[in-house]
């Protein structure tokens, strides 16, 4: 069964870090570019971050110099580094696998989501 897990949200202070992991089943995914997604309420869902099959990455502006993608191919995972959080950076983030969502196309297969609160 095709299914992506996310985890690592959590509520952190302005200036925090969090690291989110997204754990696929089905060796299919070794070949497809991974991307992180976000969704605040009442707004779309936008790409923060993604990276392509042979590694190269894509940032939205409003997180670049802050976050990190990458992946383990070996396990499966891509990670999300969030450094420098800001309150606007809440949201509900998604894992989506898919061969270009790295470029802000989103695959079929979704995570279920983690929430990330940024608040004092």
């Amino acid at each position: 069964q095709v299914q992506l897990v996310e985890s690592g949200g959590g509520l952190v202070q302005p200036g925090g870090s969090l690291r989110l992991s997204c754990v696929a089943s089905g060796s299919i995914f070794s070949f497809y570019a991974r991307g992180w997604y976000r969704q605040a309420p009442g707004k779309q869902r936008e790409l923060v971050a993604g990276i392509s099959s042979g590694g190269s990455t894509n940032y939205a502006d409003s997180v670049k110099g802050r976050f990190t993608i990458s992946r383990d191919n070996a396990k499966n995972t891509t990670y999300l580094q969030m450094d420098s959080l800001k309150p606007e950076d809440t949201a509900v983030y998604y894992c989506n696998a898919g061969p270009t969502t790295w470029r802000g196309s989103p695959g079929i297969f979704w995570g279920q989501g983690t929430q990330v609160t940024v608040s004092s």
